[in-house]
């Protein structure tokens, strides 16, 4: 967790200025924050060293331009004796402290009752480990701060709710062979991915396969493709070497999507394959 200046704990997260729905539900909580403050008969400075936290931190609380952290608003709660009001808002917090892109996504995942991925870059969001993604986003330039990485962190691990889904969705995943050797975060890090992943390819709805490095023709070469199938029929994908790497939900673009990950999966080894390569993987690493 980052500190403030004068030594007390950091509030929370800044909220994205283009999140326009993010902001407007961050300026209700924050005005209810206030009110409770003020109901209580407590000024700023008294109130942050109540719950420890700094002055200035808890006015962007309240102002609406800082997330604030679960333990704020259960030290919140606490001293305004609000009886689990003030905690009770920790939900709505959860999902306006991730991006707005994630959120879509995680949205879109959440009602998903199929999903067919390709993935020849990393491994896929959903089948990571904390300690591969932290890793990962400590890779990217400009480098984050420890306080984004730490939301996208969140973020991305709040999307693997869709493994406890009851009933549980289809899924399947393609991961290009390079993807599963690169020692993202070190070699221990790499092989609790590796583990991981053998985890999750024993549940009974999700299918893992491996896309072999050696094989010359290759039908993903456009980059990542994603196809998420709902319950009324419709669908959505996307692909970087398709349609500019918009998202799509045209039948006749969809199919297109549908074709190329048809024969990704039918070049990429057997599920039963995948796994014994994975697991050869994990001895040599």
């Amino acid at each position: 967790m980052s500190v403030d200046s004068d030594g007390t704990e950091d509030a929370g997260w800044e909220i994205d200025p283009e999140d326009e729905q993010g902001a407007a539900v961050l300026a209700a909580l924050s005005r209810q924050l206030k009110a409770w403050r003020e109901a209580a008969g407590m000024r700023v400075a008294d109130f942050g060293m109540a719950i420890q936290y700094g002055e200035d931190l808890v006015r962007k609380v309240e102002s609406g331009k800082r997330i604030p952290r679960p333990e704020y608003l259960e030290r919140a709660d606490e001293v305004l004796h609000a009886g689990g009001k003030i905690a009770a808002m920790k939900k709505d917090m959860e999902q306006v402290r991730y991006p707005k892109n994630v959120r879509d996504l995680a949205k879109l995942e959440a009602k998903a009752v199929e999903m067919n991925t390709y993935n020849n870059h990393n491994i896929h969001g959903l089948l990571q480990t904390p300690e591969y993604t932290r890793a990962l986003f400590r890779t990217w330039r400009p480098i984050y701060t420890a306080d984004d990485t730490e939301r996208m962190l969140a973020a991305r691990m709040g999307r693997q709710s869709i493994f406890d889904r009851s009933p549980a969705p289809t899924l399947s995943f393609v991961q290009e062979a390079v993807t599963l050797s690169r020692p993202i975060g070190g070699t221990m890090v790499l092989r609790r991915q590796l583990e991981h992943l053998l985890e999750v390819a024993h549940l009974p709805n999700v299918e893992l396969q491996v896309m072999p490095t050696d094989l010359s023709d290759h039908a993903g070469m456009g980059g990542l493709i994603e196809v998420l199938k709902f319950q009324d029929g419709s669908a959505v994908g996307r692909s970087d070497g398709a349609f500019h790497g918009r998202p799509v939900s045209d039948p006749k673009q969809l199919r297109i999507l549908e074709l190329r990950y048809g024969i990704i999966r039918a070049q990429a080894l057997t599920p039963g394959k995948s796994l014994a390569f994975i697991e050869e993987l994990l001895g040599e690493t």
